[in-house]
């Protein structure tokens, strides 16, 4: 209790904020996307947006397609550009576009997080169907695992 009774309230600033946004689930990521993009503008912040391509949810002959696999690159990257306007539109001035692959929670923990370097991350949380490795069923693996603060919107 002493602690505190001394403690002033500090204000918190973001510079880089980071949004996974799930390619098959807008549902999920609406609102988290919402919550970013006023974030990253009222802190003047620069905003990342990243989806995985989750390559579990390929099959096996789809998995070594390359036409498949480019194929589907390309149709996140399209989404991404959305979302990247749909940010700029809103009045986010600093926008970065990202578009990786893997298993969604250990991607962004392991190799978004540490090239982004990122104050926060904010995710969204998928609603229907929590047992699918998508970015909103492994928000917990994001929390449990970043080095950052981690921000789950519903």
């Amino acid at each position: 209790m002493d602690e505190i009774k001394g403690y002033k309230v500090k204000k918190v600033d973001y510079s880089k904020i980071l949004i996974c946004v799930d390619s098959d689930d807008f549902v999920s990521s609406k609102n988290a996307f919402n919550y970013a993009c006023s974030l990253a503008r009222h802190h003047d912040a620069e905003l990342g947006i990243v989806s995985v391509l989750e390559t579990g949810d390929l099959n096996i002959f789809q998995s070594l397609d390359p036409e498949v696999l480019k194929e589907r690159r390309e149709e996140i990257k399209e989404l991404l550009e959305l979302y990247g306007q749909k940010a700029e539109d809103y009045g986010v001035k600093n926008i970065h576009l990202m578009v990786t692959e893997g298993t969604p929670g250990t991607t962004i923990v392991d190799k978004v997080i540490p090239s982004f370097q990122p104050d926060l991350v904010i995710v969204g949380v998928e609603e229907k169907n929590r047992t699918r490795n998508t970015i909103g069923s492994q928000a917990a693996k994001i929390v449990n695992n970043s080095k950052c603060s981690v921000s789950v919107i519903r």
